[in-house]
């Protein structure tokens, strides 16, 4: 694959179907009905909320990634905080600088909205910490988060 050859821009509607199947291959525990409800709360929040594909020109995504401001995101100290979301980029196209198109386009967005700071999440992957490194990301912390349900 030639890196040339994919476009890197915001997602319109036309991508609905393709960003729903990558979401899929990355959040696979994540229900249908899940995915679709947090599409929708994504595009219903343009504001604050962010999509930018990898469009391989074929009619298929090769990558997309999910970004936001947050007022407040543990071990930051400054408001409007860049958050990565969610990151994915078919295997077929990794290690090609798909990926960081994808980021790089996504704290531009986030420059824009004067956020002061990026904050990549998912820290418990080893390929994706292995990419956050090669883009200048360093780990500031751990944290673990638990859940029970009391029902």
């Amino acid at each position: 694959m030639n890196e040339t050859m994919i476009s890197i821009r915001p997602f319109c509607e036309e991508d609905l179907g393709e960003w729903f199947r990558l979401r899929q291959l990355l959040w696979d525990e994540t229900d249908q009905e899940d995915h679709q409800r947090e599409m929708m709360d994504i595009l219903d929040h343009r504001d604050t909320q962010f999509v930018v594909v990898a469009d391989n020109g074929h009619g298929q995504l090769a990558g997309f990634l999910e970004a936001s401001i947050r007022p407040f995101v543990e071990d930051c100290e400054s408001e409007n905080v860049g958050y990565l979301e969610g990151w994915y980029v078919d295997k077929a196209y990794r290690r090609l600088g798909v990926g960081s198109r994808l980021v790089e386009l996504a704290e531009k967005w986030a420059r824009q909205r004067a956020a002061l700071k990026w904050h990549p999440s998912e820290i418990d992957n080893g390929p994706s910490l292995a990419a956050h490194d090669r883009l200048g990301y360093k780990e500031t912390s751990r944290l673990v988060h638990l859940r029970k349900n009391l029902d």
